[in-house]
């Protein structure tokens, strides 16, 4: 190996070491960081670094790897159960972006619609990599913002596998367009139907002959080979490599092996799908950006504001609130990682020019930058505008002041999901009132039991606990799936009542000293419960004796909830032989 290829790969580790270390310490996500290294390095940088061939062919195993785990996440079933959401939402989103930006190219700027169309499809991506991280870091995947964001980038995700079929036919002769269209189409469902038709159950049993060898190498090494020979089918057929590996991530979807096959090639997958970005990075010309920094101002304001509007626009039609769709928008106003793969495709075909490229690439680079503050601020104003439009309900907070009238010295339950409706059956089995709050107005139509009632409301507003009561209650249990709103309804109750009791369900112990910091009384995290009885149950399996088992469960509980200590420990002690 010769020494200068040992020191370009030497300054990439470094280089990269560097990046994502400081990318992980302000909560960035490392394509940012690898984007960065690109630019920074790049031939049009410190041109420390240089395209190769060897280089670019490792960067398009990235996009086939990426590819394979979106085929991986694939499953008719979940399509199906989101169907609403992902086709209608996330198909209006892609076409309306994709047409309006068609429609400015072709009139705005005098560009052919071909351009016009790979510009458009490349800005209707939106990033899964920075949304989806940062959804889960605010526990926000299941609000209904985070909800709509999901649907919508799952549709995204499928859009893609169409763009890579139709730019190459559109970068043919115009007058075979339709005919190559025509071509590529019925080239496409050929291959489907024999790869997915055929390879299904080919598949499953070479993965189980695999799997009862009990060699991980010999299952990794499968795994890469499946990547690679369903890639090399399509690319051989004349479509892309990434598609034959999507639709091998597709079938393995349909097996047990799913979560093992996506544990093993994600580090292939981060590393080459890191070159990728990098190799993205290397191509931003910053001289032509300083030179067109008006016109990159411009791209970036239509990116953002464009795409946002959108997404504002069909939210709004959906029937959600002001401060759903502004965080929607937001979540979805900037461009993507599947965005650069499109544009990079469209560029090496020639459909777009050089200029084209550069400042829509600038442009999606820069929205992908800002995003993550652009969510946090939108995130702050739409609680505000949350506030204020809650304020003006009053019918709703009518409806909600009628139906706890009648109530005192009753228990209020903050979102009546699975944790919600089995701590009001307990109430109703001892007698006790209760209002129940929750935002699904399906759930809210159920019969409550017997004592209690079911109301629409936010708990996290001042105005809906005073109407359900607070100030006659004898107690909150909150049982949210959002931590930030359940840390709100907290501090919100804490403000005016510091020694109601206040019981917080959350999902595991990652929050609990925040949520007692807070006010809470106590917080009962549902994996520690579930792992002690998991751990009961194993004891017993062995042949340890049922009382010795429950004892550890208690001695356990003792220690972790205070307000149970006394009984625990006297359980414990009339337990011992």
């Amino acid at each position: 190996m010769q020494s200068n290829t040992v020191l370009v790969v030497l300054m990439l580790l470094s280089a990269a070491l560097v990046v994502v270390f400081v990318a992980r310490k302000f909560h960035l996500p490392s394509l940012l960081a690898y984007l960065a290294m690109g630019i920074a390095l790049g031939p049009h940088g410190l041109k420390l670094l240089s395209e190769t061939a060897e280089v670019e062919t490792l960067a398009e195993f990235g996009v086939a790897f990426l590819m394979f785990s979106i085929g991986l996440e694939f499953s008719i079933g979940k399509l199906r159960a989101m169907q609403s959401m992902v086709l209608g939402f996330g198909g209006g989103q892609v076409l309306l972006t994709a047409a309006a930006t068609t429609a400015v190219a072709l009139f705005g700027y005098g560009q052919r619609w071909e351009s016009g169309l790979v510009v458009g499809m490349a800005v209707a991506m939106s990033s899964t990599a920075i949304v989806a991280r940062m959804l889960s870091e605010r526990f926000e995947l299941h609000s209904r913002s985070g909800r709509q964001t999901m649907g919508v980038l799952l549709f995204q995700d499928i859009a893609v596998v169409p763009c890579l079929i139709l730019f190459p036919a559109l970068a043919r002769p115009q007058d075979d367009l339709g005919q190559a269209i025509l071509i590529a189409a019925a080239q496409t469902v050929v291959v489907l139907a024999v790869l997915i038709g055929l390879g299904k159950r080919p598949l499953r049993m070479l993965l189980d002959l695999v799997a009862h060898r009990r060699s991980e190498e010999l299952f990794v090494l499968t795994t890469l080979w499946i990547v690679l020979a369903l890639g090399y089918a399509t690319h051989a057929a004349g479509l892309s490599l990434a598609l034959g590996a999507f639709i091998g991530g597709m079938l393995i979807s349909e097996t047990m092996y799913r979560h093992q096959v996506e544990a093993d090639i994600r580090p292939f997958r981060d590393i080459l799908l890191g070159l990728f970005f990098v190799t993205v990075g290397m191509m931003l010309d910053l001289s032509y950006v300083l030179s067109h920094i008006p016109l990159l101002l411009l791209a970036v304001l239509l990116l953002i504001g464009g795409k946002a509007a959108v997404v504002l626009l069909l939210s709004r039609s959906t029937g959600s609130s002001l401060d759903v769709c502004l965080r929607t928008a937001a979540q979805l106003s900037q461009a993507g990682e599947f965005g650069l793969v499109l544009i990079q495709l469209g560029f090496e075909l020639k459909l777009i020019g050089d200029d084209v490229f550069q400042v829509t690439l600038s442009a999606m680079l820069i929205s992908m930058f800002v995003a993550p503050f652009l969510i946090e601020s939108a995130a702050r104003l739409s609680g505000q505008l949350a506030r204020g439009d809650w304020a003006h309900k009053a019918k709703a907070i009518h409806d909600i002041a009628v139906g706890a009238f009648s109530m005192d010295q009753h228990v209020i339950i903050c979102g009546y999901g699975k944790t919600g409706e089995r701590v009001a059956r307990f109430l109703s089995a001892e007698e006790i009132s209760f209002v129940a709050l929750d935002l699904n107005p399906a759930t809210v139509k159920q019969a409550a039991p017997p004592h209690g009632v079911l109301l629409f409301g936010s708990a996290d507003r001042p105005e809906v606990l005073k109407a359900a009561g607070l100030s006659r209650s004898r107690g909150v249990v909150v049982a949210y799936h959002d931590v930030h709103s359940a840390e709100r309804v907290v501090r919100l109750i804490r403000q005016d009542f510091p020694a109601l009791p206040i019981v917080v369900r959350v999902a595991d112990e990652g929050a609990v000293a925040r949520l007692k910091s807070a006010g809470a009384t106590e917080v009962v995290p549902e994996v520690l419960e579930g792992s002690l009885m998991i751990a009961a149950e194993v004891l017993v399996q062995l042949g340890v004796p049922v009382e010795q088992a429950m004892r550890r469960v208690r001695s356990v509980r003792a220690e972790r909830y205070a307000s149970l200590r006394r009984f625990y420990d006297a359980s414990a002690e009339q337990g011992k032989p």
